[in-house]
């Protein structure tokens, strides 16, 4: 490809590594991002009425697990395919594998 110079891939030639993209942040409880109105609209969707205090940590830890199931066996698809991008229909793969087949993405 013409402008890449000797280094292959990153921009200027200057050294041997490309650049870092991503600088790795310190790992904090991100899942607290999923707040207390958020649980309660998705419990609203579902027809519930009142909510215990107890459920919105109890919520959080199951949506967590969920997640982490269905990201692993994404990447196990990513990684076998060797690419470096989890695309729409490694996860919807992950998700039938699991039998939570989901529709209108493709595969």
């Amino acid at each position: 490809m013409p402008g890449r110079g000797k280094g292959g891939k990153g921009g200027k030639g200057y050294g041997k590594v490309g650049a870092k993209r991503h600088a790795k942040k310190a790992l904090r409880e991100t899942i607290l991002g999923v707040t207390k109105p958020a649980i309660r609209r998705l419990a609203r969707r579902g027809g519930v009425k009142r909510i215990s205090s107890l459920v919105y940590e109890e919520t959080r830890a199951v949506l967590k697990g969920f997640l982490e199931s269905v990201i692993r066996d994404s990447v196990t698809y990513t990684e076998h395919a060797k690419r470096k991008t989890v695309t729409a229909l490694d996860v919807v793969y992950a998700l039938k594998r699991q039998g939570k087949t989901l529709y209108g993405f493709g595969g």
